[in-house]
C-alpha cells in the first residue's frame, strides 16, 4: 500500500515575496488555478501583511477574489501577523490562517518587530478570533532548525515552544526551516521527538535547500513519521527577513523524487514541469528547479540523440 505525502503548494506567497519583479494579480490567479489542475488540494496563496514590507502581497484581497470558484476539496489558506491581517483573511474568504513566529528572538524581531513571548500571547487571541468564525488555523514555527544570527538550536528548545501552543489548544504545527540550516539526522529527531510527546497535532514541515540537504530533509521527516510538507513550484522563494534564505524545496522535484519512491502525492507531475518552466519565462531568469530541466527519470531519449555542436 502506497504512503499519501500531502504537499502544500507555497509559491504564489512564500515563492514570490521575495521575488524584486512585482507579479501582476492576474497571473497569480491563473497559477492557482493551473497548480488545483495539477492536483495540488492545499495552496499557501497570499498573505495579509502591510504592503511597505512585502509589496509582493499588496493584491491579496484580489488574488482571493478571483478564486471564489475553487473546488471543494481544495484548501486555499493564507498567511496573517496581527489582528488587521486576520480581519482582512475572514473577509477574503480564506479556508485556513496560518499563524508565525520565530523561535529565535532576533529573527522574530527582524521580521514581527516583537520578543518571542509577545509573538506568543499574540498569536493566543488570534487563535481565539479564528475560533469565532470556526476557521481552522496552523502556526508556524521559522528557524525551527537554527537561526543565521543565534546558531543552531538544541531540540529542547522546539519542544517547548509546541508545548505552549498546544496548551493553546493548538493542533496543527508547522517546523520551518526557513534559512536552509538543517541536516537530515536535527530532521529526523527533531520530528520524532516532537510526534513522541505530542502525537495528537499533526506536524509539517517547510523546508529550504538552501544548502542542497532539501531532498534529504524531506525523507529524514518522513522517517520520522511527517506527512506533511510544503515546497514550491520551481523552488523559488526565501524570506526577506534573513540572510541568505534563499530556495524553498522544490514542488516538482520533490514529487518526481516521492513518486519514484513508491509514494503517492495525488500530483500530475507533467502538469507541474511545464508550470515550472512558464514561471521561469515569467520572472526571466534561470530558476533552481532541475526536474523542469532534466526532465523526469522515465524520459527516454532516442539512441539517434547527439549532443549539440559546440
Amino acid at each position: 500500500m502506497k504512503k499519501n505525502i500531502t504537499i502544500t503548494e507555497v509559491v504564489t506567497r512564500d515563492g514570490l515575496q521575495i521575488e524584486p519583479m512585482i507579479v501582476e494579480t492576474e497571473y497569480k490567479i491563473s497559477m492557482v488555478k493551473r497548480l488545483i489542475e495539477s492536483g495540488i488540494k492545499r495552496i499557501e496563496v497570499t498573505s495579509f501583511v502591510h504592503p511597505k514590507y512585502v509589496p509582493q502581497m499588496s493584491d491579496a484581497e484580489a488574488v482571493m477574489k478571483g478564486l471564489t470558484d475553487r473546488p471543494e476539496d481544495v484548501a486555499l489558506c493564507t498567511l496573517a501577523l496581527n489582528e488587521r491581517g486576520v480581519e482582512r483573511a475572514i473577509t477574503a474568504g480564506t479556508d485556513e490562517i496560518n499563524f508565525t513566529f520565530s523561535a529565535s528572538e532576533t529573527h522574530n524581531q527582524k521580521n514581527a518587530r516583537r520578543s518571542v513571548a509577545e509573538s506568543l500571547n499574540n498569536i493566543n487571541s488570534l487563535i481565539r478570533r479564528a475560533e469565532e468564525v470556526k476557521l481552522p488555523v496552523n502556526i508556524g514555527i521559522a528557524t525551527s532548525f537554527g537561526c543565521p544570527f543565534e546558531g543552531i538550536y538544541k531540540t529542547e528548545r522546539i519542544l517547548e515552544l509546541v508545548r505552549q501552543l498546544t496548551d493553546m489548544g493548538v493542533q496543527s504545527v508547522l517546523l520551518a526551516d526557513t534559512t536552509g540550516m538543517a541536516h537530515p539526522r536535527q530532521i529526523r529527531e527533531t520530528c520524532s521527538q516532537v510526534l513522541d510527546q505530542f502525537p495528537e497535532i499533526k506536524l509539517q514541515l517547510h523546508l529550504h535547500n538552501t544548502r542542497g540537504m532539501g531532498a534529504a530533509n524531506v525523507l529524514a521527516g518522513i522517517e520520522a513519521g511527517v506527512t506533511h510538507f510544503d515546497s514550491s513550484l520551481a523552488g523559488i522563494g526565501g524570506c526577506p527577513f534573513a540572510p541568505g534564505a534563499s530556495g524553498n524545496i522544490c514542488t516538482e522535484d520533490v514529487v518526481h523524487m516521492l513518486e519514484l519512491m513508491g509514494y503517492e502525492t495525488g500530483i500530475d507531475i507533467d502538469k507541474m514541469i511545464l508550470a515550472a518552466r512558464d514561471l521561469e519565462k515569467k520572472l526571466n531568469k534561470q530558476l533552481p528547479g532541475q526536474v523542469m530541466k532534466a526532465g523526469k527519470s522515465v524520459d527516454l531519449h532516442s539512441i539517434d540523440w547527439q549532443p549539440a555542436a559546440r
